[in-house]
């Protein structure tokens, strides 16, 4: 009985500082949004920039107590004493193993229900947005989307075509490329300066209420990276709200992908196991995107193919397009995303028509039946639309390819 209470105790004691361990987390979660309910309510631009998100810490999970008993032992029969046939049952051992959220994570994705798909994608919308080669657009929610292009401005429309807001890059540079944080926040490259910077909006609440008055919008623009030795151009917000940041080599000679924490660099991607570059030296398109079981996904305009590595920068797979088909000409990737479904989405500028690939690199389909002229950017909404910028013409068409 003494081994046996022994062992409860062991169990209780391990329990009881999970349980310890949870509290402390849920009160620091607890006080965390109180913190951020604050900062709503206040006009102070310094204190909300100085505030750093504690996601990463608080998705870690705390040690998982694996307790393992040995086998029973029975003790050798002695049929002369019989009163001394017991059980022998021994202390068990209780490890510590770590949990990899990240992991528990893909394997919760896995298990979402596959969407059906429309046997023929469908034209919802277009959006004029008047803009001549427009090659950005990202969604914010499903009722707004930002647009770029080769001009200093870049422009926040709500999908009935009203332009809500205009910023004006900091350089006067045309950004290479967009993105939007998890927050909301605007992104972009700036090429000239060898910069990195986020857009963040601050409503102004006036002394005086007037009727009919709105309350103004204060903009400010930072730097969040500046580089020496190598130009950023395309950009993507991920999961975990970091930023990966495709660049080139001041010489033009070497490519690569560096995940950024806020302004920390956390990982570099540029080469295989073989030491050969997963990448083109080129100026041309290197848009990317990351899926939802981590993997990154490149669309490498100069190799005609589709690039996919996993989250360590190990090489997956390299799509050139369907085999065995003859009925489009050269496989020219530009813009690329991912949906809910791990689906990869590539715009094939050359044939003016989007592949849609499985997270395997497997085809699966075309759209190629909504008209679509020079297609270049390119993203999905939390509804799974497709959002695509034409370059040439400034127009944002927004399509169904789910049920």
């Amino acid at each position: 009985m003494e081994e046996i209470d022994d062992i409860n105790s062991q169990i209780l004691s391990a329990i009881d500082r999970e349980e310890e361990t949870l509290n402390d987390t849920i009160k620091e979660v607890s006080q965390v949004i109180l913190d951020l309910q604050s900062l709503m309510d206040v006009s102070d631009v310094c204190l909300v920039s100085k505030y750093k998100s504690r996601n990463d810490q608080f998705r870690q999970m705390p040690p998982k107590h694996k307790i393992s008993f040995q086998n029973l032992q029975l003790l050798q029969i002695n049929r002369e004493k019989l009163s001394e046939l017991f059980v022998f049952v021994p202390i068990p051992s209780i490890e510590t193993e770590e949990q990899n959220y990240a992991q528990q994570s893909q394997e919760a994705d896995s298990c979402c229900t596959d969407k059906p798909r429309r046997d023929s994608p469908v034209l919802l919308k277009e959006l004029d947005t008047g803009n001549k080669f427009l090659d950005g657009v990202c969604s914010v929610g499903d009722e707004e989307i930002w647009t770029s292009g080769e001009t200093n401005i870049m422009k926040l429309y709500n999908l009935q075509g009203l332009l809500l807001k205009s910023v004006r890059t900091q350089s006067g540079n045309a950004p290479e490329e967009i993105a939007v944080t998890r927050g909301g926040d605007l992104v972009y490259t700036d090429y000239g300066d060898r910069s990195i910077k986020i857009v963040n909006f601050t409503h102004i609440k006036p002394f005086f209420r007037i009727p009919g008055r709105k309350s103004k919008t204060n903009v400010q623009i930072r730097i969040l990276v500046k580089l020496k030795g190598w130009t950023p151009r395309y950009l993507c917000s991920t999961s975990l709200d970091d930023l990966l940041v495709m660049m080139i080599s001041d010489d033009g000679k070497q490519t690569r992908i560096v995940r950024y924490s806020g302004c920390t660099e956390k990982e570099s991607i540029q080469f295989d196991d073989k030491g050969k570059p997963l990448y083109s030296s080129s100026y041309d398109g290197l848009y990317l995107s990351e899926n939802r079981n981590s993997d990154i996904s490149v669309a490498d305009y100069a190799a005609r193919a589709v690039v996919v590595v996993n989250s360590a920068g190990n090489l997956r797979f390299r799509y050139t397009g369907p085999p065995h088909t003859t009925v489009y000409g050269i496989f020219c990737p530009v813009g690329i995303t991912t949906d809910s479904q791990g689906k990869i989405l590539t715009t094939d500028r050359a044939n003016d028509i989007i592949h849609i690939m499985d997270q395997d690199g497997v085809f699966l389909r075309y759209i190629d039946n909504c008209g679509l002229d020079y297609p270049r950017g390119i993203c999905v909404d939390s509804e799974d639309n497709l959002l695509v910028a034409e370059y040439k013409n400034g127009i944002v068409k927004k399509i169904q390819y789910y049920k």
